[in-house]
């Protein structure tokens, strides 16, 4: 728990008032590996900080998976597009390993937000953050090769490539596991 509070902090300073409020609105949950955070279908209510573990957010079309991100341990997130309209989403999380995660309830993030300004600052930030990090994510599906975006995956995510299999790192890629292990073997 404490590694949640130092994240928001990290974001926004907090009053004791806001954290106290937080920590007596927060749940904390496991899941093994392979269950679902969150169904496709399903709506998503909750802000997930993961504590330990490894989740993915993706969606099929036909029988084709698209890996959207990887969430490893120390990170805040949801599946927006879901979660401020509260409609069904398209996509699923999924645990990769055994997971604990600490959840946020929409509804109680929204009175937080508004009974405490940090809170809602450190909101903000969030939500400006994740919307960086998704612009930039489309823009290198449109702009950079695969054997770039492999590279850039590694620069970037060094601490858990050993922990993702190689079929969803491919999906992650938007490339064939074939490919995936002929631009590996250029390395």
């Amino acid at each position: 728990m404490a590694d949640f509070i130092q994240y928001c902090i990290a974001f926004s300073e907090l009053d004791e008032a806001a954290i106290n409020a937080l920590l007596q609105n927060v749940t904390t949950k496991s899941f093994d590996k392979g269950t679902y955070l969150l169904k496709e279908g399903d709506v998503c209510k909750h802000l997930y900080f993961i504590n330990e573990g490894l989740v993915k957010s993706s969606f099929y079309k036909g029988d084709k998976e698209f890996i959207m991100r990887f969430f490893p341990e120390n990170i805040l997130f949801s599946l927006f597009d879901s979660y401020f309209p509260q409609t069904p989403s398209r996509c699923m999380i999924t645990a990769l390993e055994n997971t604990t995660a600490t959840l946020i309830n929409y509804h109680a993030m929204e009175t937080l937000c508004q009974q405490h300004h940090c809170i809602e600052t450190f909101f903000r930030k969030l939500v400006a953050v994740a919307s960086a990090k998704m612009m930039k994510r489309i823009s290198e599906m449109l702009e950079e090769n695969a054997t770039e975006r492999y590279n850039l995956f590694l620069q970037e995510n060094s601490a858990i490539i050993q922990r993702i299999n190689l079929g969803d790192l491919a999906k992650y890629l938007g490339i064939a596991q074939q490919s995936l292990s002929r631009i590996r073997a250029t390395r």
